[in-house]
């Protein structure tokens, strides 16, 4: 595939693609400041190279070959160093990162992996089939930050897990709009069918008894995976990095609470100032106490 993007004659040029959020826009902290000083940039390398991905694998007015050749384009950056268009600038910054600090690029191209199925429509069929696709859109973050941070294996396991929820957290919040705008569904199509009713019942205004039942079951198994998450915390040996992974933690589970008692298909549901300040101070105090 080519990184220039060819178009008819006649048909004006899209602008080159650009991340339509940076990382103040997201639930869960990147970067922040209990994290060391020192390695926050490299952070934010690797955020902005997947918030560039992720944006271009989600617009809902480009072709999937044009996506897919943009992505393309995007990993030849990062393994070769050769750039011939300035929206490829994060690969190049996230090139030099990874060079700086020795870690390795295979977390930012298993991201690749799934945003190039995003790309072409993602519908997960199964739980197991959920879980294979975080393996890749979700838990590199988590490997890559370990990584980063010089930790071991031993924390592997819980991070993916936390990776995973994190993700499936997103997935119920966007659950009307990755339907209606991108023809995706992350919702299990087999408990779906089980429950005999359509996907189409994610366009609805507010989920119908079977479709919330259906929620509450993936909230169920999100908070198995959050259980699961709760002892990474004292697998990492980095202060900074263990209180941020106590914090996001917290964070997510009132995400998790928040989704049982708020519909997602009536309005995004979202933690205000308030949840997170008192998710925020209970996953510090959890980290502190259990140091």
């Amino acid at each position: 595939m080519s990184d220039l993007i060819k178009l008819a004659p006649d048909r004006p040029r899209k602008p080159n693609p650009e991340a339509r959020k940076d990382e103040s826009g997201e639930n869960f902290p990147v970067a922040s400041r209990l994290l060391p000083k020192h390695l926050r940039p490299h952070v934010i390398a690797f955020y902005r190279f997947v918030r560039l991905a992720d944006d271009i694998a989600d617009d809902p007015d480009l072709e999937p070959e044009t996506k897919l050749s943009y992505l393309e384009a995007l990993e030849r950056t990062l393994t070769s160093g050769e750039a011939k268009h300035a929206y490829l600038k994060p690969a190049l910054e996230l090139r030099d990162s990874l060079k700086a600090t020795g870690v390795s690029d295979r977390h930012a191209r298993q991201i690749l992996r799934a945003f190039r199925r995003d790309a072409v429509g993602t519908r997960c069929h199964s739980w197991s089939d959920l879980l294979d696709y975080c393996r890749y859109s979700a838990n590199p973050v988590g490997r890559f930050l370990l990584e980063l941070h010089g930790e071991g294996v031993a924390a592997g396991l819980a991070s993916d897990s936390l990776c995973a929820a994190l993700q499936v957290l997103n997935h119920l919040q966007d659950a009307r709009e990755d339907w209606t705008l991108l023809g995706r569904c992350y919702i299990p199509l087999d408990w779906i069918k089980e429950a005999g009713i359509s996907v189409e019942k994610l366009v609805e205004p507010e989920s119908d008894p079977r479709l919330r039942a259906i929620f509450l079951q993936i909230l169920d198994r999100t908070d198995d995976l959050l259980a699961d998450a709760s002892a990474l915390p004292g697998l990492i040996q980095n202060r900074g990095l263990r209180l941020e992974a106590s914090v996001i933690i917290s964070l997510a589970e009132s995400l998790s609470q928040r989704l049982r008692s708020h519909d997602p298909l009536k309005a995004r549901v979202a933690l205000g100032p308030h949840h997170k300040l008192f998710a925020v101070v209970r996953g510090l105090a959890r980290s502190i106490t259990a140091a």
